[in-house]
């Protein structure tokens, strides 16, 4: 049995949502293949997580004997978030592209697990955990497309979940998410349609051999 942390951040319902319709796929088959494994759900859109401010980043540098009640309380609900994290044996991670970037909920979660010394560092508590991102962007920043250089959510994240964090990063990236919706891109339907049928394949296959491999 392993237990998933799963976490979307879409502001969107699951059917509007290329990120949450994937992930959930992804969920659906890791559920098939460990029936009595388990599931942590976070919503970050509709249960956000405070953005960081001076107190809860300054009780991360501090010892908790020298916490101050302010900084005792925003030092308890980030090693909540911590601890979810270094629970998990795989994470599946929601992240749509806003504005060439992730989500700000998304970025206050990461603000709060990114603690130096703990789970970041030289030998950072969550090291070697897999996470798979769901990236879905409405139109293509792959390479050669004209905003190839726009992409910092893949750049980002694998700095941040690699570099701080640790993690093994693979990505499934649904592309051209607003060639339904917009009728300027409506040429594009057609790979869009094969890039979402992709994605769904990818978080198949990906789910299937990630809790094989954990339950082995």
């Amino acid at each position: 049995m392993a237990t998933l942390l799963h976490i979307d951040s879409s502001v969107f319902p699951e059917e509007a949502s290329s990120s949450r319709s994937v992930a959930t796929a992804f969920r659906k088959v890791w559920q098939e293949q460990d029936p009595q494994g388990t599931v942590i759900y976070r919503d970050l859109a509709a249960d956000p997580i405070p953005h960081i401010n001076a107190v809860a980043w300054s009780a991360g540098y501090a010892a908790p004997s020298e916490h101050t009640p302010e900084q005792a309380t925003a030092f308890a609900a980030r090693v909540e978030l911590i601890e979810e994290l270094e629970q998990a044996d795989a994470i599946l991670l929601g992240a749509p592209m806003y504005n060439f970037s992730i989500p700000s909920t998304l970025k206050a979660w990461l603000d709060s697990v990114i603690m130096p010394g703990r789970t970041s560092g030289e030998t950072p508590s969550t090291k070697g955990t897999p996470i798979v991102v769901v990236a879905s962007r409405g139109g293509s920043y792959a390479p050669g497309t004209p905003r190839e250089g726009y992409d910092f959510v893949q750049n980002y994240l694998e700095a941040a979940l690699t570099g701080n964090l640790g993690l093994d990063v693979d990505f499934i990236v649904p592309e051209l998410t607003m060639a339904s919706r917009n009728p300027a891109m409506s040429g594009l339907i057609p790979l869009f349609e094969a890039s979402r049928e992709r994605a769904f394949e990818d978080a198949a296959v990906k789910a299937k051999e990630l809790a094989e491999r954990l339950t082995a």
